[in-house]
Order: C-alpha cells, then sequence, then structure tokens
C-alpha cells in the first residue's frame, strides 16, 4: 500500500511518544526504514520554544509527526480550559515554528474530529470546518487545534512550506489515558466494565442517554494512515481519518461488556451531558488516495482489552 520515503533513512522526529498516538507511531514506524527520534514529556518541555529550538539543532529532523497535545474528555475540558488552550497552542506553535526554521522536508500536524461545528452535516466532510459553533465542552481545546491547522496553511501559503493536517476520528488502543476524570469514552467504559465484572456488581453506569452515535478508530490505523500520508499526500485541506462507520454510545457500551464478559445490567445517568449528537467523519477524500483502515470494531476491542490486562499485571 505504501511508497517509500524519499529519503533513503529519513529521521522521524515524533513529539509525545510515550501517549497512545505516539507510542502507535513509533510501533508503526519500525516497520519503515527510518530513524525514529521518540521524545516524551519527561525529555523537555514543548511549551518551552528554547527547548524545542535546541532539540532541532542537535538533531535535524527530515519528517515531523506531531502527535503530542494535552487531551482530555469532557469533565477535563470544562474543568482546564486554561490549560487546554494555552499549552496546546504553545507546543505546536513551537514544534511547527522551528520545523521550518530547521528546514524540516515535511510535517504532519494532528487534529481532532471536535473542531467541526456541532451540528454540521453528516458525515462530516473537510470543508466544513469554520463552518458553525463549536461543541461548548471542548471548545477550547477545539480552537487551539483549528489553530494548528491554519498554521500549517499560513506556512505552506507565505513560506511554500510542506506541512499537512489530518483529522482523525475518536481513538482507543494501547496507552490510553484511564484517568478516572480525564478520560476518553472507550477508556472510560472499559476500565468501568472491567471492575464491575472483577468485582461482581451488579450494573455499570455509563454516562449521558446512550443515543449519541460515535465513530471509533484504532490507534494502530491511524499511525498507519499518518504513515500513508507522509507519503502520498501533500495538500493544504485537512484529511478525515477514520472508518466512515459509528455506533451509538448505548450498543458501543453493549460490545464493551460482551469483551469484558460483564453480566449486569448497563444504566444510564441522563443528568451526565451527552456532547454532540453525532459525530461521523466523511472518509471519503482518504479512500480516494488508496487508505483504509483495517481493524474492526470487535476485533479492536478484543486488542485493546488484552492490551489493558496486560499493562495491569505489569503494573502489579
Amino acid at each position: 500500500m505504501h511508497d517509500k520515503f524519499n529519503i533513503d533513512t529519513p529521521r522521524i522526529w515524533v513529539p509525545g511518544s510515550n501517549g497512545m498516538v505516539g507510542s502507535a507511531l513509533v510501533r508503526r514506524l519500525k516497520k519503515e526504514n527510518a530513524e525514529v527520534l521518540a521524545t516524551t514529556r519527561g525529555d523537555f518541555d514543548l511549551r518551552d520554544l528554547d527547548s524545542v529550538e535546541l532539540f532541532y539543532k542537535n538533531t535535524r529532523p527530515d519528517f515531523v509527526i506531531l502527535a503530542a497535545a494535552k487531551v482530555g474528555g469532557i469533565h477535563a475540558n470544562n474543568t482546564y480550559p486554561v490549560e487546554f488552550i494555552t499549552d496546546n497552542l504553545q507546543i505546536q506553535n513551537n514544534v511547527i515554528f522551528c520545523a521550518k526554521k530547521h528546514n524540516v522536508k515535511k510535517l504532519l500536524f494532528l487534529g481532532s474530529s471536535c473542531i467541526y461545528p456541532k451540528n454540521c452535516p453528516q458525515p462530516i466532510k473537510e470543508k466544513y470546518l469554520l463552518s458553525g459553533y463549536l461543541e461548548p465542552t471542548n471548545e477550547w481545546y477545539a480552537i487551539a487545534k483549528i489553530a494548528g491547522i491554519k498554521m500549517c496553511q499560513a506556512y505552506r501559503r507565505q513560506y511554500e512550506c510542506n506541512f499537512i493536517s489530518a483529522i482523525p476520528t475518536n481513538l482507543y488502543g494501547p496507552m490510553d489515558n484511564f484517568h478516572l476524570e480525564n478520560s476518553h469514552v472507550p477508556a472510560a467504559l472499559l476500565s468501568r466494565f472491567h471492575t464491575a465484572h472483577k468485582k461482581g456488581q451488579k450494573s455499570v453506569i455509563v454516562w449521558g442517554t446512550g443515543k449519541p452515535m460515535r465513530e471509533f478508530l484504532h490507534v494502530d490505523d491511524l499511525a498507519d494512515a499518518c504513515i500513508f500520508l507522509l507519503k502520498n499526500y501533500s495538500g493544504e485541506i485537512p484529511v478525515n481519518i477514520g472508518t466512515g462507520e459509528d455506533i451509538s454510545i448505548e450498543d458501543f457500551a453493549k460490545l464493551i461488556k460482551t469483551t469484558v464478559g460483564f453480566s449486569g445490567n448497563i444504566e444510564f445517568d441522563v443528568s451526565r451531558p451527552d456532547g454532540t449528537f453525532r459525530k461521523m467523519l466523511d472518509v471519503s477524500e482518504i479512500h480516494a488516495l488508496g487508505w483504509r483502515h483495517r481493524i474492526n470494531l470487535q476485533t479492536g476491542l478484543k486488542l485493546y482489552y488484552q492490551w489493558y490486562l496486560g499493562s495491569m499485571r505489569n503494573d502489579r
């Protein structure tokens, strides 16, 4: 499926390589003839321009996939709006600015499906960006991500930099965040059902009505799509990455219940916010380029749970 990079052994920097997306990118890049520069939050602070500048100067990456970001669910976005907008703006401003300064051949910026308007038509086409109001529960994060996409476009227009952007749908997979307050839907539900199953509880509470529709992509598929775009796409328009298939939160919860083996009931806490009612990406553009996801949801959730069990054993 993939062409070769235009350099025999490219140096590829993956900021945020210890996160869910970053670690998947590192795994995927092991299949390539590439030198991977993997850095984590503990190596240096991406919000500090001098530190980012020094890294570029010392390593001279050919390609950059900007996977580092401050992320979280509805509760985290509502609780820490300042951090969600300022941290992400600082990270992407520094990484993109220095990429131009140090002549990076290509940079891929990862946005998020939450950047699209709350009530835009479905499935969501790339052209719907900035066509309406954002979902209020995550607008701080969304505004920062929109700024990153626009920054890449600005550098393309003014300096002819080969900076591209992609917009992934909702993700799950190894290295997901299972924090009780900051996790997204897949991690929150998987941990709740696992705990209920082990403790013999009679029910699991799911936030909201269960009616909203969501699209879920295994993070290994996202990583594969990112490498594909680095090799095969150099346009200004951001490209959606997803499955083109969605499922209700209720049915998704039932799938996780089955995956875990929980035999109790599912109860919905309707006092909790649902967020956007439906959010499914139109993936016709990336399909036309030649990429499609490979991991179906049932298989992906089984792999997800296997990794989760293994990580718990390692923690112990």
